[in-house]
């Protein structure tokens, strides 16, 4: 294919991650209008964001199986229409616990997406550029937090924050459109079966692989899960700028993921570790200046682009740890990714809850973080010993 057609289809499979982007994230920003309408406390509000995180969790790893042996292009198509009926049942939940049951179900999708286009955008790359093209479709994710989430933000509080929902579904309809118009075709790899990518999880590397990133990535969500209430409380921010708080992490997110990349396609661990570190330092650095709100921006701004560059090595650190199970890997960073979004949403609840006030949620996630860099010292020693580029 041309250089073209190659840059359409990736960018068609990128619409998909900008719209699950926004979906992910834009929940947080409006947690402030959420618990007001349904009438719950601030730890059920980060809830909301739980309940997505662990739909992604669960569906991540069962519909990559089920997706397997399917040709990649109809199968995102498929998972696309199953995000699409999640939001519409979402936009009209009743309760408090049907939103729960709809963010659930919003998030089945979510990692079986990413695992099929990354893998459809690396195999259209080749082996040189494989992360910069997986960089690419994750930049959707990044790309949502610069303009999706604060463009929603802002008609989640002008019109409603339900309208999130339905703003979400039309981008997926897009997306649909877009992939059937300029993604090819792409047949899974001979011998590609359920049992082959389960056979495959036979692997140290894999699981020590995605428990780093289960503890590390939970660091950014401690903050991020509470950045509302952060912005609005302890900074001293009116609501009105909260759309330009989010929009500055979201900057840094589009920055850091594709430094991500470039580095990653040097060194895929070395990017993890430096960009691991970088989270608990300035994690620290941003609880410790909350209230002061140049610093508070500078420090967001920062933890935004250091998570970001997470993001690329991460996901081919995984694939690399199973060339067997590529679907089954490739999900399982989402599955992770997500349930550090859960984990930091629910640990930062619990210490806001004891009492410990809204900075706490960051300085755990500091902590978090520089356990994840301890565990990625311990990657590069299993791939060194077995013979791999770090």
């Amino acid at each position: 294919m041309t250089r073209t057609q190659l840059a359409l289809a990736i960018l068609a499979l990128s619409i998909g991650g900008f719209a699950i982007g926004v979906t992910e994230f834009a929940i947080m920003g409006l947690q402030r209008e959420a618990v007001a309408d349904l009438e719950v406390s601030i730890a059920q509000g980060g809830h909301l964001v739980a309940a997505y995180a662990i739909g992604v969790v669960v569906g991540a790893p069962v519909l990559s199986l089920l997706g397997a042996k399917r040709e990649r292009k109809s199968y995102a198509v498929a998972l696309l229409v199953l995000f699409i009926a999640a939001h519409i049942f979402s936009f009209f939940a009743p309760s408090y616990e049907a939103m729960l049951v709809g963010r659930f179900a919003s998030g089945l999708p979510h990692g079986a997406y990413f695992a099929t286009a990354a893998l459809m955008a690396a195999q259209m790359a080749g082996p040189a550029k494989r992360a910069r093209a997986i960089s690419v479709v994750l930049g959707g994710i990044s790309v949502a937090n610069v303009a999706g989430v604060p463009a929603v933000t802002w008609v989640g509080q002008m019109f409603g924050w339900r309208w999130m929902y339905m703003v979400v579904a039309l981008l997926a309809l897009i997306t649909i459109a877009a992939v059937a118009a300029w993604a090819p075709r792409q047949r899974t790899p001979a011998g590609a079966s359920m049992r082959a990518e389960l056979a495959g999880l036979a692997n140290q590397r894999l699981w020590v692989g995605i428990v780093l990133a289960v503890i590390g990535f939970s660091g950014m969500f401690a903050l991020y899960a509470y950045i509302a209430h952060v912005s609005a409380e302890v900074t001293g921010f009116p609501d009105a700028v909260l759309p330009w708080v989010v929009l500055l992490f979201g900057f840094g997110g589009v920055i850091g993921n594709f430094v991500g990349g470039y580095f990653t396609d040097k060194s895929v661990l070395g990017t993890v570790l430096v960009a691991m570190t970088l989270v608990a330092v300035l994690l620290t650095c941003f609880a410790a200046t909350a209230h002061m709100p140049v610093p508070m921006l500078i420090f967001l701004f920062l933890v935004g682009l250091a998570a970001s560059a997470l993001g690329p090595s991460m996901q081919t650190h995984l694939i690399d740890t199973a060339p067997k199970a590529p679907q089954l890997a490739a999900s399982f960073h989402h599955s992770a990714f997500n349930a550090a979004n859960a984990l930091g949403a629910v640990v930062g609840g619990a210490v806001i809850d004891a009492g410990f006030g809204l900075r706490a949620p960051s300085f755990a996630g500091a902590a978090a973080a520089g356990v994840g860099a301890l565990l990625c010292l311990y990657s590069i020693w299993l791939t060194r010993r077995a013979g791999q580029k770090v």
